[in-house]
């Protein structure tokens, strides 16, 4: 009966061993709050996953609750202590007021084979009054196209376009950019504080140019409803006499 039992311990304690082991996932954050958004604003926030015991964690599969959410990882399979990203886009489009939506990572965990992540985001429709109160930037442009009328070639045209933060919160410039390398622009700010303006310089250079020609120049903010802004400017471009 002794031995039977000092066998049944043994086994046991190898049991034990070898799932302490085993993979282990491990999550710095389960739940993120995307806070107050626009209808129809495209939001996205990457969760940490980290394998924190010995062995090769695998994750199986990552499904979201709804349509509106896609989620990926980075990685399938996760060395000891190594990590990767989920990441998680949510699509607000036709949605309003308190959302909350979940995504679920299986792996071969054997202690904690599925985790539930969530977010939470409020929906507010453009226009409302809950709208006219909700802190966000906003990118006013003097003018979003320009014609330069019959110009000579080689001659470089200067166009000076005024940007105005009319939100209630900072508004930051994340990019600018053009459609060729004839064209330049350079932004006075990339931050402007609520009721600030800034300045756009944009130059167009039409050497070795002809023709009707057009060109764009877009600028990438923070601003929730016009993420993206694009200003077109065109020329028509008479060849100089030899």
């Amino acid at each position: 009966m002794k031995k039977v039992l000092s066998i049944l311990f043994v086994l046991l304690f190898i049991t034990i061993r070898a799932q302490s082991n085993g993979p282990k996932i491990y999550l710095n954050e389960t739940e993120y709050d995307f806070g107050d958004i626009y209808q129809g604003q495209i939001v996205n926030h990457s969760f940490v996953i980290k394998n924190s015991s010995k062995g090769v964690l695998k994750i199986d599969k990552v499904k979201a609750s709804c349509g509106c959410t896609a989620a990926n990882a980075g990685k399938n399979e996760l060395a000891a202590g190594e990590s990767t990203e989920i990441d998680v886009k949510f699509n607000s489009a036709n949605r309003k007021g308190k959302q909350k939506k979940y995504v679920y990572i299986s792996s071969n965990d054997e202690k904690n084979p599925e985790v539930r992540l969530a977010f939470t985001a409020n929906i507010i429709v453009k226009g409302s009054e809950e709208a006219k109160n909700m802190k966000a930037p906003v990118l006013d442009l003097s003018l979003n196209y320009h014609d330069f009328g019959h110009v000579q070639e080689g001659k470089i045209l200067e166009l000076n376009i005024p940007l105005k933060n009319t939100g209630n919160d900072i508004l930051e410039v994340k990019d600018v950019k053009t459609s060729c390398g004839c064209t330049a622009a350079l932004l006075s700010s990339k931050k402007l504080q609520p009721g600030e303006t800034g300045n756009l310089k944009i130059e167009f250079d039409t050497s070795g140019r002809s023709g009707e020609t057009t060109r764009t120049i877009t600028i990438y903010s923070n601003d929730p409803t016009s993420a993206q802004q694009v200003i077109t400017i065109s020329a028509n471009i008479e060849k100089r006499d030899s």
